[in-house]
């Protein structure tokens, strides 16, 4: 009996997808509330963390860029940041709303310059997509939407900045 709650604990660990590893993910190593003010450069083009603005970027969908400095932020307190090419497909656009759409901790923006047509990010951590019927997406928006290395899970993802560039 006394062998049986630990081997109960390990079989739902072995079972919780949000432990998966997701295939082409890119990993990084960045301590959370370093904030400043002005601008700031990114080692990576789409950052994953690191300083940021002391005000987060209000989760939600957007149809123009938003500021990295603000987005940053949100990744601290566990929020996802899906990206994707102003030129991809419109119903690819509807299929990432529909991910997306209703979360409390997401953010949906286009973005010029990136690697792939769609970039998820979260707080260390980045997949690059070539269509929003990857099952990488929901994988992914599973294990760091409130998850992952985030530093400031549970914190507010609305109530401050909400401008675009």
């Amino acid at each position: 009996m006394k062998y049986l709650l630990p081997a109960l604990l390990l079989a739902l660990v072995a079972c919780n997808k949000s432990s998966e590893t997701i295939p082409g993910l890119k990993e990084f190593k960045y301590e959370g509330g370093d904030h400043q003010d002005g601008r700031i450069d990114y080692k990576e083009a789409l950052p994953v963390g690191g300083p940021h603005n002391p005000r987060w970027q209000n989760c939600g969908i957007y149809d123009k860029e938003i500021y990295d400095v603000y987005a940053v932020h949100s990744l601290e307190h566990g929020a996802v940041w899906a990206t994707y090419r102003p030129n991809i497909n419109t119903s690819e656009v509807m299929a990432l709303k529909d991910a997306l759409g209703g979360r409390t901790h997401t953010l949906l923006t286009p973005r010029a310059d990136q690697p792939s047509p769609i970039v998820l990010t979260a707080w260390n951590a980045q997949l690059e997509l070539d269509s929003a019927s990857d099952p990488r997406l929901k994988q992914f928006i599973q294990k760091f939407e409130q998850g992952g290395s985030a530093p400031e899970i549970g914190a507010a993802c609305s109530g401050s900045h909400s401008n675009t560039q």
